[in-house]
């Protein structure tokens, strides 16, 4: 049994729809989501890593992992405070937001680099 061509239309479809929405996003959300993908590439990469190498220092492997993931956890937060059509933070400024960001970040590195010894 093969695929049906409805199937396969429908998916075209959707990514169509989802790039000419994604098109309409504002560049600032944009770049954040470039960086929650970068991030998220990181830790990937380092996992391979550790998968191809061994895991010997298992604590730095741990905290880089960590801190990739934790950062792109909190990038998703700041692109959910910045966007300007979620109504839960439209009296927040972006500033404040992303002095959040920064703070949460610092501590995050802070702990990370606790960790490490």
């Amino acid at each position: 049994m093969g695929r049906s061509p409805t199937t396969k239309d429908d998916a075209q479809a959707l990514f169509q729809s989802l790039r000419s929405a994604y098109a309409a996003t504002p560049t600032n959300l944009k770049i954040i989501d470039l960086y929650v993908v970068f991030a998220v590439f990181t830790a990937v990469i380092q996992v391979v890593y550790m998968a191809v190498v061994g895991s010997f220092p298992f604590n730095s492997f741990l905290s880089g992992v960590l801190s990739c993931v934790g950062t792109a956890v909190l990038a998703v937060c700041l692109r959910i405070q910045v966007n300007k059509e979620n109504k839960e933070f439209k009296y927040l400024p972006p500033e404040r937001a992303f002095a959040d960001f920064v703070l949460c970040n610092l501590v995050l590195h802070l702990v990370i680099m606790n960790f490490l010894g």
